[in-house]
C-alpha cells in the first residue's frame, strides 16, 4: 500500500512540474482593452472607433531606445526617455478628435503638458512656432501661444489604457479644437521655431495650416 501511495505521489509531482513548465514557457496572451466607457457622466468613444489613416501604417516603437528630442530655439536641447517624459505632472481631460474625413471620437486623454516638456529646454524669446516630428516622417506645427494657452497635452493613455501602437504609442498630440491631421502620433522630436509659416506633411499638400474645427 505504501509503495502505491509513493508511486502516486511521484506521478503527481511529475505531472505538476510538467504543467508549470508548459505555462511558464508559453507566450503571454493579449486580453481585450480594459478601457473606461464613461468619465464624469459623459459617454466615451472606444479605441476601436478610430480609422487607420496614417501615412505609413502603425509604427512599433522600441521604448528601450526611444528618445524625445527637444531642439531648435532653446537654451539647452534635451533628449528624454519615455520615463523622463512621464516624470512631468499628468493631466486628464475629455477631448473630441474631429477628422477631416468627417468622423469624430470623444476620448478621455491622459498625458503631460507640452509646455512642461519644452520648458525643460528653455524656450528662447524668438520662438513662436512648435514643430512636431513623428517616427514615420510625419510633421505638423502649431503656434506656441496656442500650445501654452490651450494646455495642450502629449497623451500616453486614452480611456485609461496605454496608447496601443496604432494610436501613436508612445505619445500622441491632443490638439484640441484642431482637425485630426494636427494630432500627430509617434512623436519623436519637438522643434521650437520662429517660422509661423512652416507647413507640415498635409499642410504642404494643400490642407490649411490653421486646421480649426
Amino acid at each position: 500500500m505504501k509503495k502505491i501511495i509513493l508511486i502516486l505521489l511521484i506521478i503527481t509531482s511529475v505531472f505538476l512540474a510538467l504543467s508549470c513548465s508548459a505555462y511558464s514557457d508559453g507566450e503571454a496572451q493579449n486580453l481585450p482593452y480594459a478601457e473606461v466607457k464613461q468619465y464624469e457622466g459623459k459617454d466615451l468613444s472606444s479605441i476601436a472607433d478610430f480609422r487607420e489613416n496614417s501615412i505609413a501604417g502603425p509604427q512599433h516603437v522600441d521604448i528601450g531606445t526611444y528618445k524625445l528630442e527637444v531642439t531648435g530655439l532653446v537654451d539647452k536641447p534635451v533628449s528624454l526617455t519615455y520615463d523622463d517624459v512621464l516624470k512631468a505632472q499628468h493631466y486628464k481631460k475629455v477631448v473630441t478628435l474631429n477628422c477631416v474625413e468627417g468622423w469624430s471620437v470623444d476620448i478621455l486623454w491622459e498625458g503631460v503638458k507640452v509646455t512642461d516638456i519644452i520648458d525643460q529646454a528653455g524656450v528662447q524669446d524668438g520662438a513662436n512656432t512648435v514643430i512636431f516630428y513623428a517616427v514615420d516622417g510625419y510633421t505638423t506645427s502649431l503656434p506656441l501661444d496656442f500650445i501654452r494657452t490651450g494646455d495642450i497635452l502629449m497623451a500616453h493613455k486614452m480611456n485609461d489604457v496605454v496608447l496601443p501602437p496604432e494610436r501613436g504609442y508612445p505619445f500622441e498630440l491632443v490638439a484640441q479644437d484642431k482637425l485630426g491631421y494636427k494630432w500627430i502620433k509617434w512623436i519623436s522630436k519637438i522643434e521650437l521655431s520662429n517660422d509661423p509659416d512652416y507647413r507640415g506633411y498635409w499642410e504642404s499638400r494643400g490642407f490649411t495650416n490653421e486646421a480649426d474645427v
